[in-house]
């Protein structure tokens, strides 16, 4: 276990809106909201734990940690007089059939920018990245990025069978979610080779 110094800040911005978030979602009775707080919390752990192991760049750090600010504000916050949460707010409306660009798209991309590079993190002391390799590597790093929002889809789904009313959407929202995660993962990866290009 270790965390370095330069990541208390981190540590202690997030724990300060997961505890105050947590206190307004229990006085609510809002089910669903501390169930995501609770893989949040998780996550923290897991990467606390893992820190000593790999070397997860503080930016990065900070990049999930207002990820998840983002995810809380978006499922709890209320607009258009308490009609709509900020997940559901079009920023520009780009299509006539989808339901494109919403914030939640938004937080999608973000956070699987980072995601994408936490994994990259990972990944990286075993794929031992050189000239001739940069394609390959990007792709294992990229469908690496894609398979945590793979599994944040399936957290979704198992949320709507254990809660009876959710914010988790329909099919055409899974679907956009995963479209948005490529993104995020495809910059990230673009990000990557920008970084290491010369090497």
């Amino acid at each position: 276990m270790a965390l370095k110094k330069s990541q208390i800040p981190i540590l202690v911005f997030t724990l300060a809106y997961i505890l105050v978030s947590a206190y307004i979602f229990i006085r609510r009775g809002d089910s669903e909201f501390i169930y995501y707080v609770a893989g949040m919390v998780l996550l923290i752990l897991l990467l606390i734990y893992t820190g000593g192991k790999f070397e997860y760049p503080d930016y990065v750090l900070w990049g999930l940690s207002v990820w998840g600010l983002l995810h809380i504000l978006g499922g709890s916050l209320s607009i258009n007089r308490g009609q709509t949460v900020l997940y559901d707010l079009i920023i520009v409306r780009l299509s006539s059939r989808l339901p494109i660009l919403r914030y939640d798209q938004l937080v999608h991309v973000f956070g699987f920018f980072f995601m994408t590079l936490l994994m990259w993190a990972v990944l990286r002391p075993l794929l031992k990245p050189n000239k001739g390799r940069w394609a390959g590597i990007l792709i294992i790093v990229v469908l690496a990025g894609l398979g945590t929002g793979a599994m944040g889809e399936i957290l979704e789904f198992l949320a709507t069978v254990v809660f009876p009313k959710t914010l988790v959407g329909d099919y055409v929202n899974n679907s956009l979610d995963l479209v948005s995660d490529l993104i995020g993962a495809l910059l990230a990866a673009s990000f990557i080779w920008a970084g290491n290009r010369k090497k």
